[in-house]
């Protein structure tokens, strides 16, 4: 076994109503104001507000930017940037699915050391310590509350950046299941999958390790026998907490295995196209696992044992079983079965191929993976 080694220095709050704990985290920090950074759809119905009236009432004052976007730019995160510092605030509350908490990582840098996003792309190049976070998702999926990941769209070149550094991990993470009840069933669906991916890669890559090893399995074990009940109602208690604990915990799983080829292809899709990237994983996901079926050493049939509906015995499983329970599970959960459905246009391809390999998670993935095999991989997914 090589050596491995592993960290989770934050401070976690999960359950039912956990919200509530907004303003005894934000007094923990010592800090007299926040900037929540959110989304227009959390603003529209109220969502935003009732953070800022329970910090309020905590003796706390508040700001709000909400105009984050899926996939979000180079540009939005200079807009939130500059609403930090016109509001005097000295933390950020992360509030929405995985773009409000990509762009409050990158603002908080950007607010603490100046210049632009695209200046820290890559790892080991935040200097220290930035605005300090406390990250509430409202989606099960992206994991970003406990990753030290931050992923921007650069349109001035059709690239999604990440940036990473343990330095970008909130203090503190709050998961309250009530807040994914109401998630639309086509997001639920995607960002459920997208979860299930990074636990999924975390567990088949060459830099996992017997701790990224425990949480990928639990996750995978939640997320796969709670998705199709979890998509079908939100309102389904059991499912929802589930799901956030399975997001949770695919989180932690890839910040210490990294992700795979499914992740370096899908980045490409959502910045030339805007496909969500929920999606762009789900699409891409088959194909990939099926491509990955020749490096398979006994790990396939322990994924399938958590996402099939009625596994078979280990006995009578063969890799490829994974790939079409994978296919049936797009299908069920009404997910685009090719990326031509999705309005991805194959003449980008090669330049999207080159993008890919760009990404630190084409040397993780289990079997070698060349520009000419991610080519093919496009076609085939087209």
């Amino acid at each position: 076994m090589e050596t491995f080694s592993f960290s989770i220095p934050q401070n976690v709050i999960f359950g039912k109503g956990s919200l509530g704990k907004l303003p005894e985290a934000a007094k923990a920090l010592g800090k007299n104001k926040a900037l929540i950074i959110s989304g227009p759809h959390l603003n529209r119905i109220g969502m935003v507000d009732k953070c800022r009236a329970a910090l309020s009432a905590a003796g706390i004052g508040s700001g709000a930017f909400t105009e984050t976007e899926g996939n979000p730019s180079t540009e939005t995160v200079e807009k939130a940037v500059e609403a930090y510092k016109s509001s005097g605030a000295d933390f950020i509350v992360a509030f929405g699915g995985g773009s409000p908490l990509d762009v409050a990582k990158a603002a908080g840098i950007l607010a603490t050391y100046g210049g632009k996003i695209t200046e820290y792309e890559g790892g080991g190049k935040v200097p220290g310590p930035v605005v300090p976070m406390i990250a509430i998702p409202t989606t099960a999926g992206t994991g970003s509350e406990v990753t030290s990941f931050s992923v921007i769209t650069d349109h001035s070149r059709n690239y999604k950046l990440s940036v990473s550094s343990n330095y970008l991990l909130p203090v503190y993470a709050i998961l309250d299941p009530e807040l994914i009840a109401s998630v639309p069933a086509g997001t639920a669906a995607a960002c459920g999958v997208d979860a299930m991916v990074h636990a999924l890669e975390a567990y088949l890559s060459l830099a996992a390790s017997p701790f990224s090893d425990m949480f990928a399995l639990k996750a995978l074990h939640l997320i796969g026998k709670n998705l199709r009940a979890y998509a079908a109602n939100r309102g389904n208690e059991a499912a929802a907490e589930a799901m956030m604990m399975g997001s949770l915990f695919a989180g932690i799983a890839f910040s210490h295995a990294r992700l795979g080829d499914v992740h370096a292809m899908s980045h490409p899709v959502s910045a030339y196209f805007n496909v969500a990237h929920g999606v762009a994983n789900a699409i891409l996901l088959p194909v990939i696992v099926e491509y990955n079926e020749l490096a398979d050493q006994g790990k396939y049939y322990d994924i399938y044992r958590c996402v099939a509906k009625a596994p078979l015995p280990e006995a009578m499983f063969s890799s490829h079983m994974l790939t079409e329970e994978l296919r049936a599970l797009n299908m069920e959960l009404g997910i685009p079965s090719c990326l031509k459905e999705a309005g991805v246009k194959a003449e980008y391809f090669d330049a999207m191929a080159e993008n890919a390999m760009k990404s630190g998670n084409i040397s993780v993935n289990p079997r070698s993976t060349t520009k000419a095999d991610v080519l093919e991989l496009y076609k085939k997914a087209f």
